[in-house]
């Protein structure tokens, strides 16, 4: 797992985690707007590495992983941990572990596991996987049907056109089949003092069952819903938005 780092290294430690079906850099437009103010720490996350090719390994090894980095490397003082879908996962699993202890957290529209048979989430697996597979051979006129929830530039859809041709197919599927079925405690116990769930309005009824088990299990979360995006949307269409509501969620607004 790569690790990128930007700003000031004595200044608060935020962790970005990014979402499936794209790199790093899909913050990039987000890293200006918050390197002055805090250290920014950005896991190139496995099978979507350009610079260490592999597989994606899944949400408990990687959870695991990035709580060993952050400790070996004294990050034990966390002003806030940020996931987006797949990002999302790993934020609630590196919560559920308390081996990290962020201040606050953010899952934005982050996967939580389904709560169905086991034929059943393979099922869904399958589907998500074919859908997406899809697109890796069929290209951005697939992709312009599969993104229809945000208007994407061609630029964009050549961006999520170049993750898929680089992601193996072992990649897709496992992003899927572990992000709907990794595992988590009965109770979770975190020492987590701030937690909130963004979802987007148009992405509620996808996100229903996300939002009733965040509810179950860390029912002292406070949700946020965002008008008009898509679900992952804010970095790539409103980077000064989530810069904003970041420094909103730590407690520290006066980068506005």
């Amino acid at each position: 797992m790569t690790i990128h780092e930007f700003g000031n290294e004595n200044k608060p430690v935020v962790v970005l985690i990014h979402p499936a079906l794209v790199m790093w850099d899909y913050f990039e437009y987000v890293i200006p707007l918050l390197e002055d103010r805090y250290h920014l720490i950005i896991p190139a996350l496995p099978g979507y590495d350009e610079e260490m090719p592999g597989d994606f390994t899944g949400v408990e090894k990687i959870a695991s992983e990035l709580a060993d980095r952050l400790i070996k490397n004294g990050h034990t003082e966390i002003a806030c941990v940020y996931g987006c879908s797949m990002g999302g996962a790993i934020v609630t699993k590196l919560l559920a572990d308390n081996r990290i202890k962020p201040r606050s957290a953010v899952i934005d529209g982050g996967i939580t596991p389904y709560q169905l048979p086991w034929i059943a989430t393979r099922l869904i697996a399958v589907r998500d996987f074919l859908m997406v597979s899809m697109g890796k051979l069929g290209g951005i006129r697939l992709l312009e049907k599969a993104f229809t929830s945000d208007e994407y530039s061609e630029e964009d859809l050549r961006y999520i056109e170049k993750v898929l041709k680089f992601v193996s197919a072992k990649t897709i599927w496992r992003t899927f089949e572990s992000c709907n079925n990794y595992d988590m405690p009965k109770e979770i116990n975190t020492d987590c003092r701030h937690l909130e769930y963004w979802y987007a309005r148009t992405e509620e009824k996808a996100r229903k069952w996300d939002i009733l088990y965040i509810k179950n299990h860390l029912p002292k979360t406070v949700f946020r819903v965002f008008e008009e995006i898509g679900h992952g949307g804010l970095a790539a269409l409103k980077p000064g938005l989530l810069a904003s509501e970041l420094c909103r969620a730590i407690g520290d607004e006066s980068n506005e």
